[in-house]
């Protein structure tokens, strides 16, 4: 029945062709609907067919075609104005006509997969149409409605493919802090076709297992969310002592801390049993280990001592890891890693890392952009590496940050080896003594500063090119003492990489440059621009939780509030339902 009807849900109207075959099964096929998704499930105005399709002449076929259509989109309009969350009502009726009406979830391992998948998305909270979308499908399948089961689940994986198709262009804005839109459009007639095809042959678990990322960080998140599901369940205990805790100090809730610690797999289950059996009373050693641990996999200072920040992540409930995960799993679709060769800035963790031909080579600690100035997430190459390079300051930062100072201190731009040219199209410098401060503000300033190379250059001794239109790049720098702090966010929105004169090496060599050649570079003083032959993806992404190679779950802070999409009020809400199945 569906391989003829499929013309018409594809656009190909050939209504003579299939009309009488629709009739003809038509009546049994609601009677298979009604059978096979639930014994008390009846239609509330059942569509029934009283003409046989002998009876009918060639004009009846078309009239009774027509009628059969119409009657479709009034079944799935009843069920719309039942479910408010139903949106693509054409496409639904266009879909299950050319079906003959038999369900499309039969597959229960597809019903599964696809459930599991919109679970993740509707934890990650970046939806509430998915949120609600899934808690209804939830109640329809607790409650055996399967007709409205069928009709929800199939016009959500409409939405699902449309999320899915938007994710390249618009996830940088779904994920980090604005939301999936609410009304997504219908997926492209490609992906259209495709999914008629796969239901066609019967492939409809495979269709829906596809959508689902092959990546390793994507499945490693997926692992942590599933352990900590049973910790979610129960009450997280209220840890909380002022003060710093180090050794010795008397612990006044000793059993909340150790619950929270073996919850999260930085005390052994036996470890814990051990402490509780032994009525520990005051921060130990044993203790403090396990602190240790859960500073490192948070980006804190592992010295074993709880102070604020610590406490802070230790009062973090499974709940909102969850949706951490969740997050960041959704954010994983966004740089799978598809090149052998790859750069990774993971700017929440301040850190880089190299692989090249599959093989980790670097990690460096990065500076990455202020609050004020972020670091864009993005997708590029590194094209060359700049030798000695000139800083041409942006003009965002000579109004806020140079001029100012300069116009406080007229010695600053020439002890900072700044010079004054009239444009960047043009190489005349305008002699610094001859600037008239009293008659200069920020914006105003005509002229244009470049920094020439040198030890105080803000580039450092090298610059990483990468084209983008937002004009950041890798790059050195002098003020290597920062490179010490935790949290790492001082940029004006560039990259400073600590190991800068190592990732220039490797970068120059595994593109055929000697290491003779990069030694004798980096010892003169002159300006040289090295292309690279071997160009490496870069990307720049914003990841607050993820699985290290050492299976440890590691999380961050969120430096620039992109987790942040609803209050917390509704988190809490959001969580209850999710959680309560």
């Amino acid at each position: 029945m569906y391989g003829i009807c499929h013309t018409l849900v594809k656009g190909v109207r050939s209504r003579r062709a299939m009309t009488k075959l629709c009739i003809l099964g038509l009546g049994a096929l609601l009677v298979c609907l009604q059978s096979a998704m639930a014994d008390d499930y009846t239609p509330q105005q059942p569509l029934s067919v009283k003409t046989t399709a002998s009876q009918l002449q060639p004009d009846d076929l078309v009239t009774g075609d027509l009628l059969q259509q119409n009657q479709a989109r009034e079944w799935i309009d009843q069920v719309a104005s039942e479910i408010r969350t139903i949106r693509y009502v054409d496409q639904l009726a266009d879909l299950y006509y050319g079906m003959g009406f038999v369900p499309l979830w039969q597959d229960t391992f597809a019903a599964n997969e696809f459930e599991q998948q919109l679970k993740i998305l509707a934890m990650s909270n970046v939806s509430t149409d998915f949120s609600q979308r899934y808690r209804q499908l939830r109640q329809f399948k607790k409650s055996n409605d399967w007709r409205q089961y069928d009709l929800l689940a199939t016009d959500t994986l409409l939405a699902y493919m449309s999320y899915i198709e938007g994710l390249p262009a618009y996830g940088r804005g779904w994920l980090f802090g604005n939301g999936v839109d609410s009304r997504l459009p219908l997926p492209s007639e490609e992906a259209l076709s495709r999914l008629y095809s796969e239901i066609e042959l019967g492939r409809l678990h495979s269709f829906v297992s596809s959508f689902q990322p092959t990546d390793e960080n994507y499945a490693q998140l997926l692992l942590a969310i599933k352990s900590l599901e049973e910790s979610a369940t129960k009450r997280w205990p209220a840890f909380y002592q002022p003060g710093i805790i180090r050794l010795g100090v008397r612990l006044r809730d000793p059993d909340g801390l150790i619950t929270i610690l073996e919850s999260l797999g930085d005390l052994r289950d036996f470890e814990a049993q051990q402490l509780r059996a032994a009525g520990v009373r005051t921060y130990n050693i044993d203790l403090a280990n396990a602190v240790k641990k859960f500073q490192q996999r948070h980006g804190l200072k592992v010295d074993g001592a709880i102070g604020p920040q610590t406490r802070q992540w230790l009062a973090i409930s499974p709940q909102v890891r969850m949706r951490m995960l969740a997050l960041n799993a959704q954010r994983a679709r966004l740089w799978q890693q598809k090149s052998t060769s790859i750069l990774v800035v993971n700017i929440p963790n301040y850190s880089m890392n190299l692989w090249l031909n599959n093989q980790h080579v670097l990690e460096s600690k990065v500076i990455v952009g202020r609050p004020s100035r972020r670091t864009p997430v993005m997708t590029t190459k590194v094209a060359s590496v700049v030798f000695n390079p000139y800083w041409n300051v942006p003009m965002s930062i000579m109004r806020k940050d140079i001029l100012p100072k300069a116009r406080r201190d007229r010695g600053y731009l020439h002890r900072n080896n700044f010079a004054v040219i009239r444009s960047w199209n043009s190489s005349e410098q305008i002699p610094i003594h001859t600037i008239d401060w009293r008659l200069m503000n920020a914006k105003s300033f005509p002229y244009r500063l470049r920094q020439k190379p040198g030890k105080r250059n803000a580039l450092g001794r090298f610059k990483f090119n990468m084209p983008n239109d937002q004009a950041i790049y890798l790059h050195d720098t002098p003020a290597k003492a920062l490179f010490a702090k935790e949290t790492r966010a001082f940029s004006s929105g560039c990259v400073r990489v600590e190991q800068a004169a190592d990732l220039a090496r490797i970068l120059l060599t595994h593109s055929g440059v000697s290491e003779q050649r990069v030694n004798q570079l980096k010892a003169r003083t002159k300006t040289k621009t090295v292309g690279l032959q071997h160009k490496v993806v870069v990307h720049l992404i914003y990841q607050t939780a993820w699985v290290d190679r050492e299976g440890a779950v590691n999380y961050r802070n969120d430096v620039y509030s992109y987790d942040d999409f609803v209050a917390t009020s509704q988190k809490q809400e959001l969580f209850t339902s999710i959680y309560t199945e």
